[in-house]
């Protein structure tokens, strides 16, 4: 006869990997630097947020951050600190900040 096992008795292990919630490209984390350093002396990282507008809807908004908010997420790479606000988390799970400089426009860009 075959042998049955009870699933409902077995325990199992599952192993959460907690992965960042935002990667920064060298360009980004250089440039977050560069911003930094003409920052005002009370800035301690920038911050992300979101808000209505945009073609999907929704734009990213970027400001020096002063203090860290109770609900931010706090994301330190490369050398810099990146504060997400709460609201922004579930847009930018899994990206990757970049920063792009062409002929006559620079700015940071998102890759889902």
């Amino acid at each position: 006869m075959d042998e049955r096992y009870d699933v409902r008795c077995c325990k199992i292990r599952i192993k959460f990997i907690m992965s960042q919630i935002i990667k920064l490209s060298d360009n980004a984390a250089s440039r977050i630097k560069h911003i930094m350093s003409n920052a005002q002396k009370d800035a301690i990282g920038v911050r992300i947020s979101v808000k209505s507008g945009g073609c999907a809807g929704m734009s990213y908004v970027m400001e020096y951050s002063k203090e860290i908010n109770p609900n931010d997420e706090v994301v330190e790479e490369k050398g810099v600190r990146v504060f997400i606000d709460s609201a922004a988390v579930l847009y930018l799970l899994g990206t990757e900040m970049d920063y792009k400089k062409e002929d006559f426009s620079s700015s940071f860009v998102f890759n889902n």
